[in-house]
Formats: C-alpha cells, structure tokens, sequence
C-alpha cells in the first residue's frame, strides 16, 4: 500500500477492456493525481501500470500503481469495471447471478479496509450491481452511482446530431431506464439549442418519427451490434466514465443520466434505475424529476418493474 499524496485517487477494480480504457481516458485527460489499478490478475494490472506510465513523458504528472484493496483506504473514487463480460447473444440481464457473487466479495473487500468515499459501478447488468453495492457497502445511497444510461444519452445525442447535421453537444435528449433492452427515449424533452425535436417532426416533412424511432432502436441495441462486431464495447463507456470522474471530483453540479435508488420519484421505489440526476463532490446531490408523458412514465414504470423481478436472486445473495 502507497501513502495517499495531497491530491485525488481514483481504484480502479477491473484491468479488463473496460478498465484500461478508462484508465487510459483518464491519463489523457489528466482528470487525478493517483490512480490504483487492482485486478484478481495482478500480472495484468503489473502490466497495464507499466504500460500507462510509459505514456507520462506525453501527458499529465500522475502516479500509477497496480495494488491492493488497501489502497482503496485512501481513496475518492473506487470505479468497479470487474465481472464476467456480456457475450454474443446475452442480455446484461443474464448476467446477473454470476456478478452479484462477484460483487459481494469485491465490494467487501473494499469496506473492509475503510473506504469512504463514492462507488462508481459500471458492471453489467449495472442498474442491479449498483443496487446490490449499495447493500453489500452500507453507504449512503448518494454514494453509490451506477453509469446507468449515460453511455445510451450519448449514442442517443450522437445519432440524433448525424440525423439532423447538428453538434451533438448542442442535441439535449436522454434515454432512462434499465441500462439494456427496456430503455425509453424521453422524446417531451428532447431538443436541439431549445427548439424541441417533436415541433421539427409537425414542421420538417423531412424529419418523421419513423426515422427517429429507428434512432432510438439503434441506441437501444447499439451495444449488440458493436459486440458482433468487435466482441465487446469499451471506449464509449470508458469516456462516460471519465465525465462522471470529473462531475464527482471537481464538483461540478453536473447533470447526467446515472442509475441511482429511486425513494418515491416518478412514482418508483427501491430501485437503482437511469434517470437524470445532478452530481458534485458528494455524490448525488438531487434526481430531476421530469414531467414525463403518459406513455413514457408507462415505459419507465415497466422498465423498473423488469429489473425488481430481474433482482429476486440478488436479494438472496445480499
């Protein structure tokens, strides 16, 4: 275990794809001072150390090490990346059992060396990992953030830039919902600089809602294709993951679409689910509750209703 220096540390639990692409965002962009690389492969996470801090001479200072769960005592941020992966034909659902077991152990190991600070979870299926976090840890649920539906709000706002030949940072649309196959976009508050993308389909005979809901299933289902593809996906969710980094540790206030434990919010409890929420320093400072229409509040409740039974093993587990 290295003594923390003055700065922010980030343990990194999982030196898989996911893993040492965040690890390899967050050096590019010089978002901490320390960064902890801990892996059941310790050979992998010896390696990937090395390898990033060959890469110093070109980026920020930053100290970078492969250790232990003890270095989670000193610790911001522990960002867990570790489980089994979804393969060609699984949903995230599928993985659940598996993870959950995982997790237990992990996330014990964690508290048990005196962590207190903010789990990011970003193992699948990660709405129920988050939850199933929030039991094993203890800590307040602020503190516990799964990346829920963050990577799915920017595929969304890419797509919808390319569709309508727009900056896709000036596209403000969200998708919420379980991270997988019951996601809904939230089309009442989808807009581009403010005018929403509903009045572009009364006005445009260009634009029609056909094409958009072929955006959205190209979203939804994003994930499957670029797994057919390339076998799995890790540089989307590596950038989220640094955004989120960055919204927690500079305590920004930011808005993003995470999953977090809904206590009465659109009408769900007791459910870790994407939805937009402001994050600072603390975590999770408020869910934005927005005024969903019939239909997508309909869409939302089942897509809650498919992770609580989806959870009823894990229950068992924590």
């Amino acid at each position: 275990m290295e003594a923390k220096g003055k700065g922010t540390r980030v343990v990194i639990i999982g030196t898989g794809f996911v893993g040492s692409s965040y690890a390899y965002a967050l050096l590019n962009q010089g978002v901490i001072d320390e960064m902890v690389l801990v892996d059941l492969n310790k050979e992998k996470a010896e390696g990937d150390a090395m390898d990033l801090n060959h890469g110093m001479p070109f980026g920020s200072p930053m100290r970078i090490w492969a250790g232990t769960y003890q270095d989670c005592s000193e610790a911001d941020l522990v960002v867990i990346t570790a489980g089994a992966n979804q393969g060609p034909g699984e949903t995230r659902l599928d993985l659940i059992e598996k993870n959950a077991k995982i997790f237990r152990t992990i996330v014990g190991s964690v508290m048990d060396n005196g962590f207190n600070g903010i789990f990011l979870v970003a193992t699948n299926p990660v709405d129920i990992l988050s939850y199933a976090t929030w039991k094993f840890s203890g800590l307040p649920m602020e503190k516990v953030i799964g990346s829920g539906t963050i990577l799915d709000t920017a595929r969304f706002r890419f797509l919808l830039g390319q569709y309508f030949d727009v900056d896709s940072r000036n596209v403000h649309a969200y998708i919420m919902g379980e991270h997988g196959d019951t996601e809904l976009p939230i089309w009442s508050h989808a807009d581009i600089a403010g005018k929403p993308i509903l009045t572009y389909v009364d006005e445009d005979n260009h634009v029609n809602m056909n094409e958009l809901d072929t955006i959205f299933t190209n979203v939804r289902d994003a994930a499957y294709h670029i797994i057919d593809r390339k076998g799995a996906t890790y540089y989307g969710i590596a950038m989220g993951l640094v955004r989120l980094t960055k919204a927690i540790l500079r305590n920004e206030n930011s808005v993003l679409t995470i999953s977090t434990l809904l206590r009465g919010q659109y009408g769900l409890d007791d459910v870790y689910i994407g939805v937009p929420a402001i994050v600072n320093r603390q975590g999770i400072r408020e869910v934005l509750e927005l005024n969903l229409s019939e239909e997508e509040q309909k869409k939302l409740h089942h897509s809650a209703s498919v992770l609580k039974e989806a959870m009823k093993p894990v229950h068992d587990i924590v």
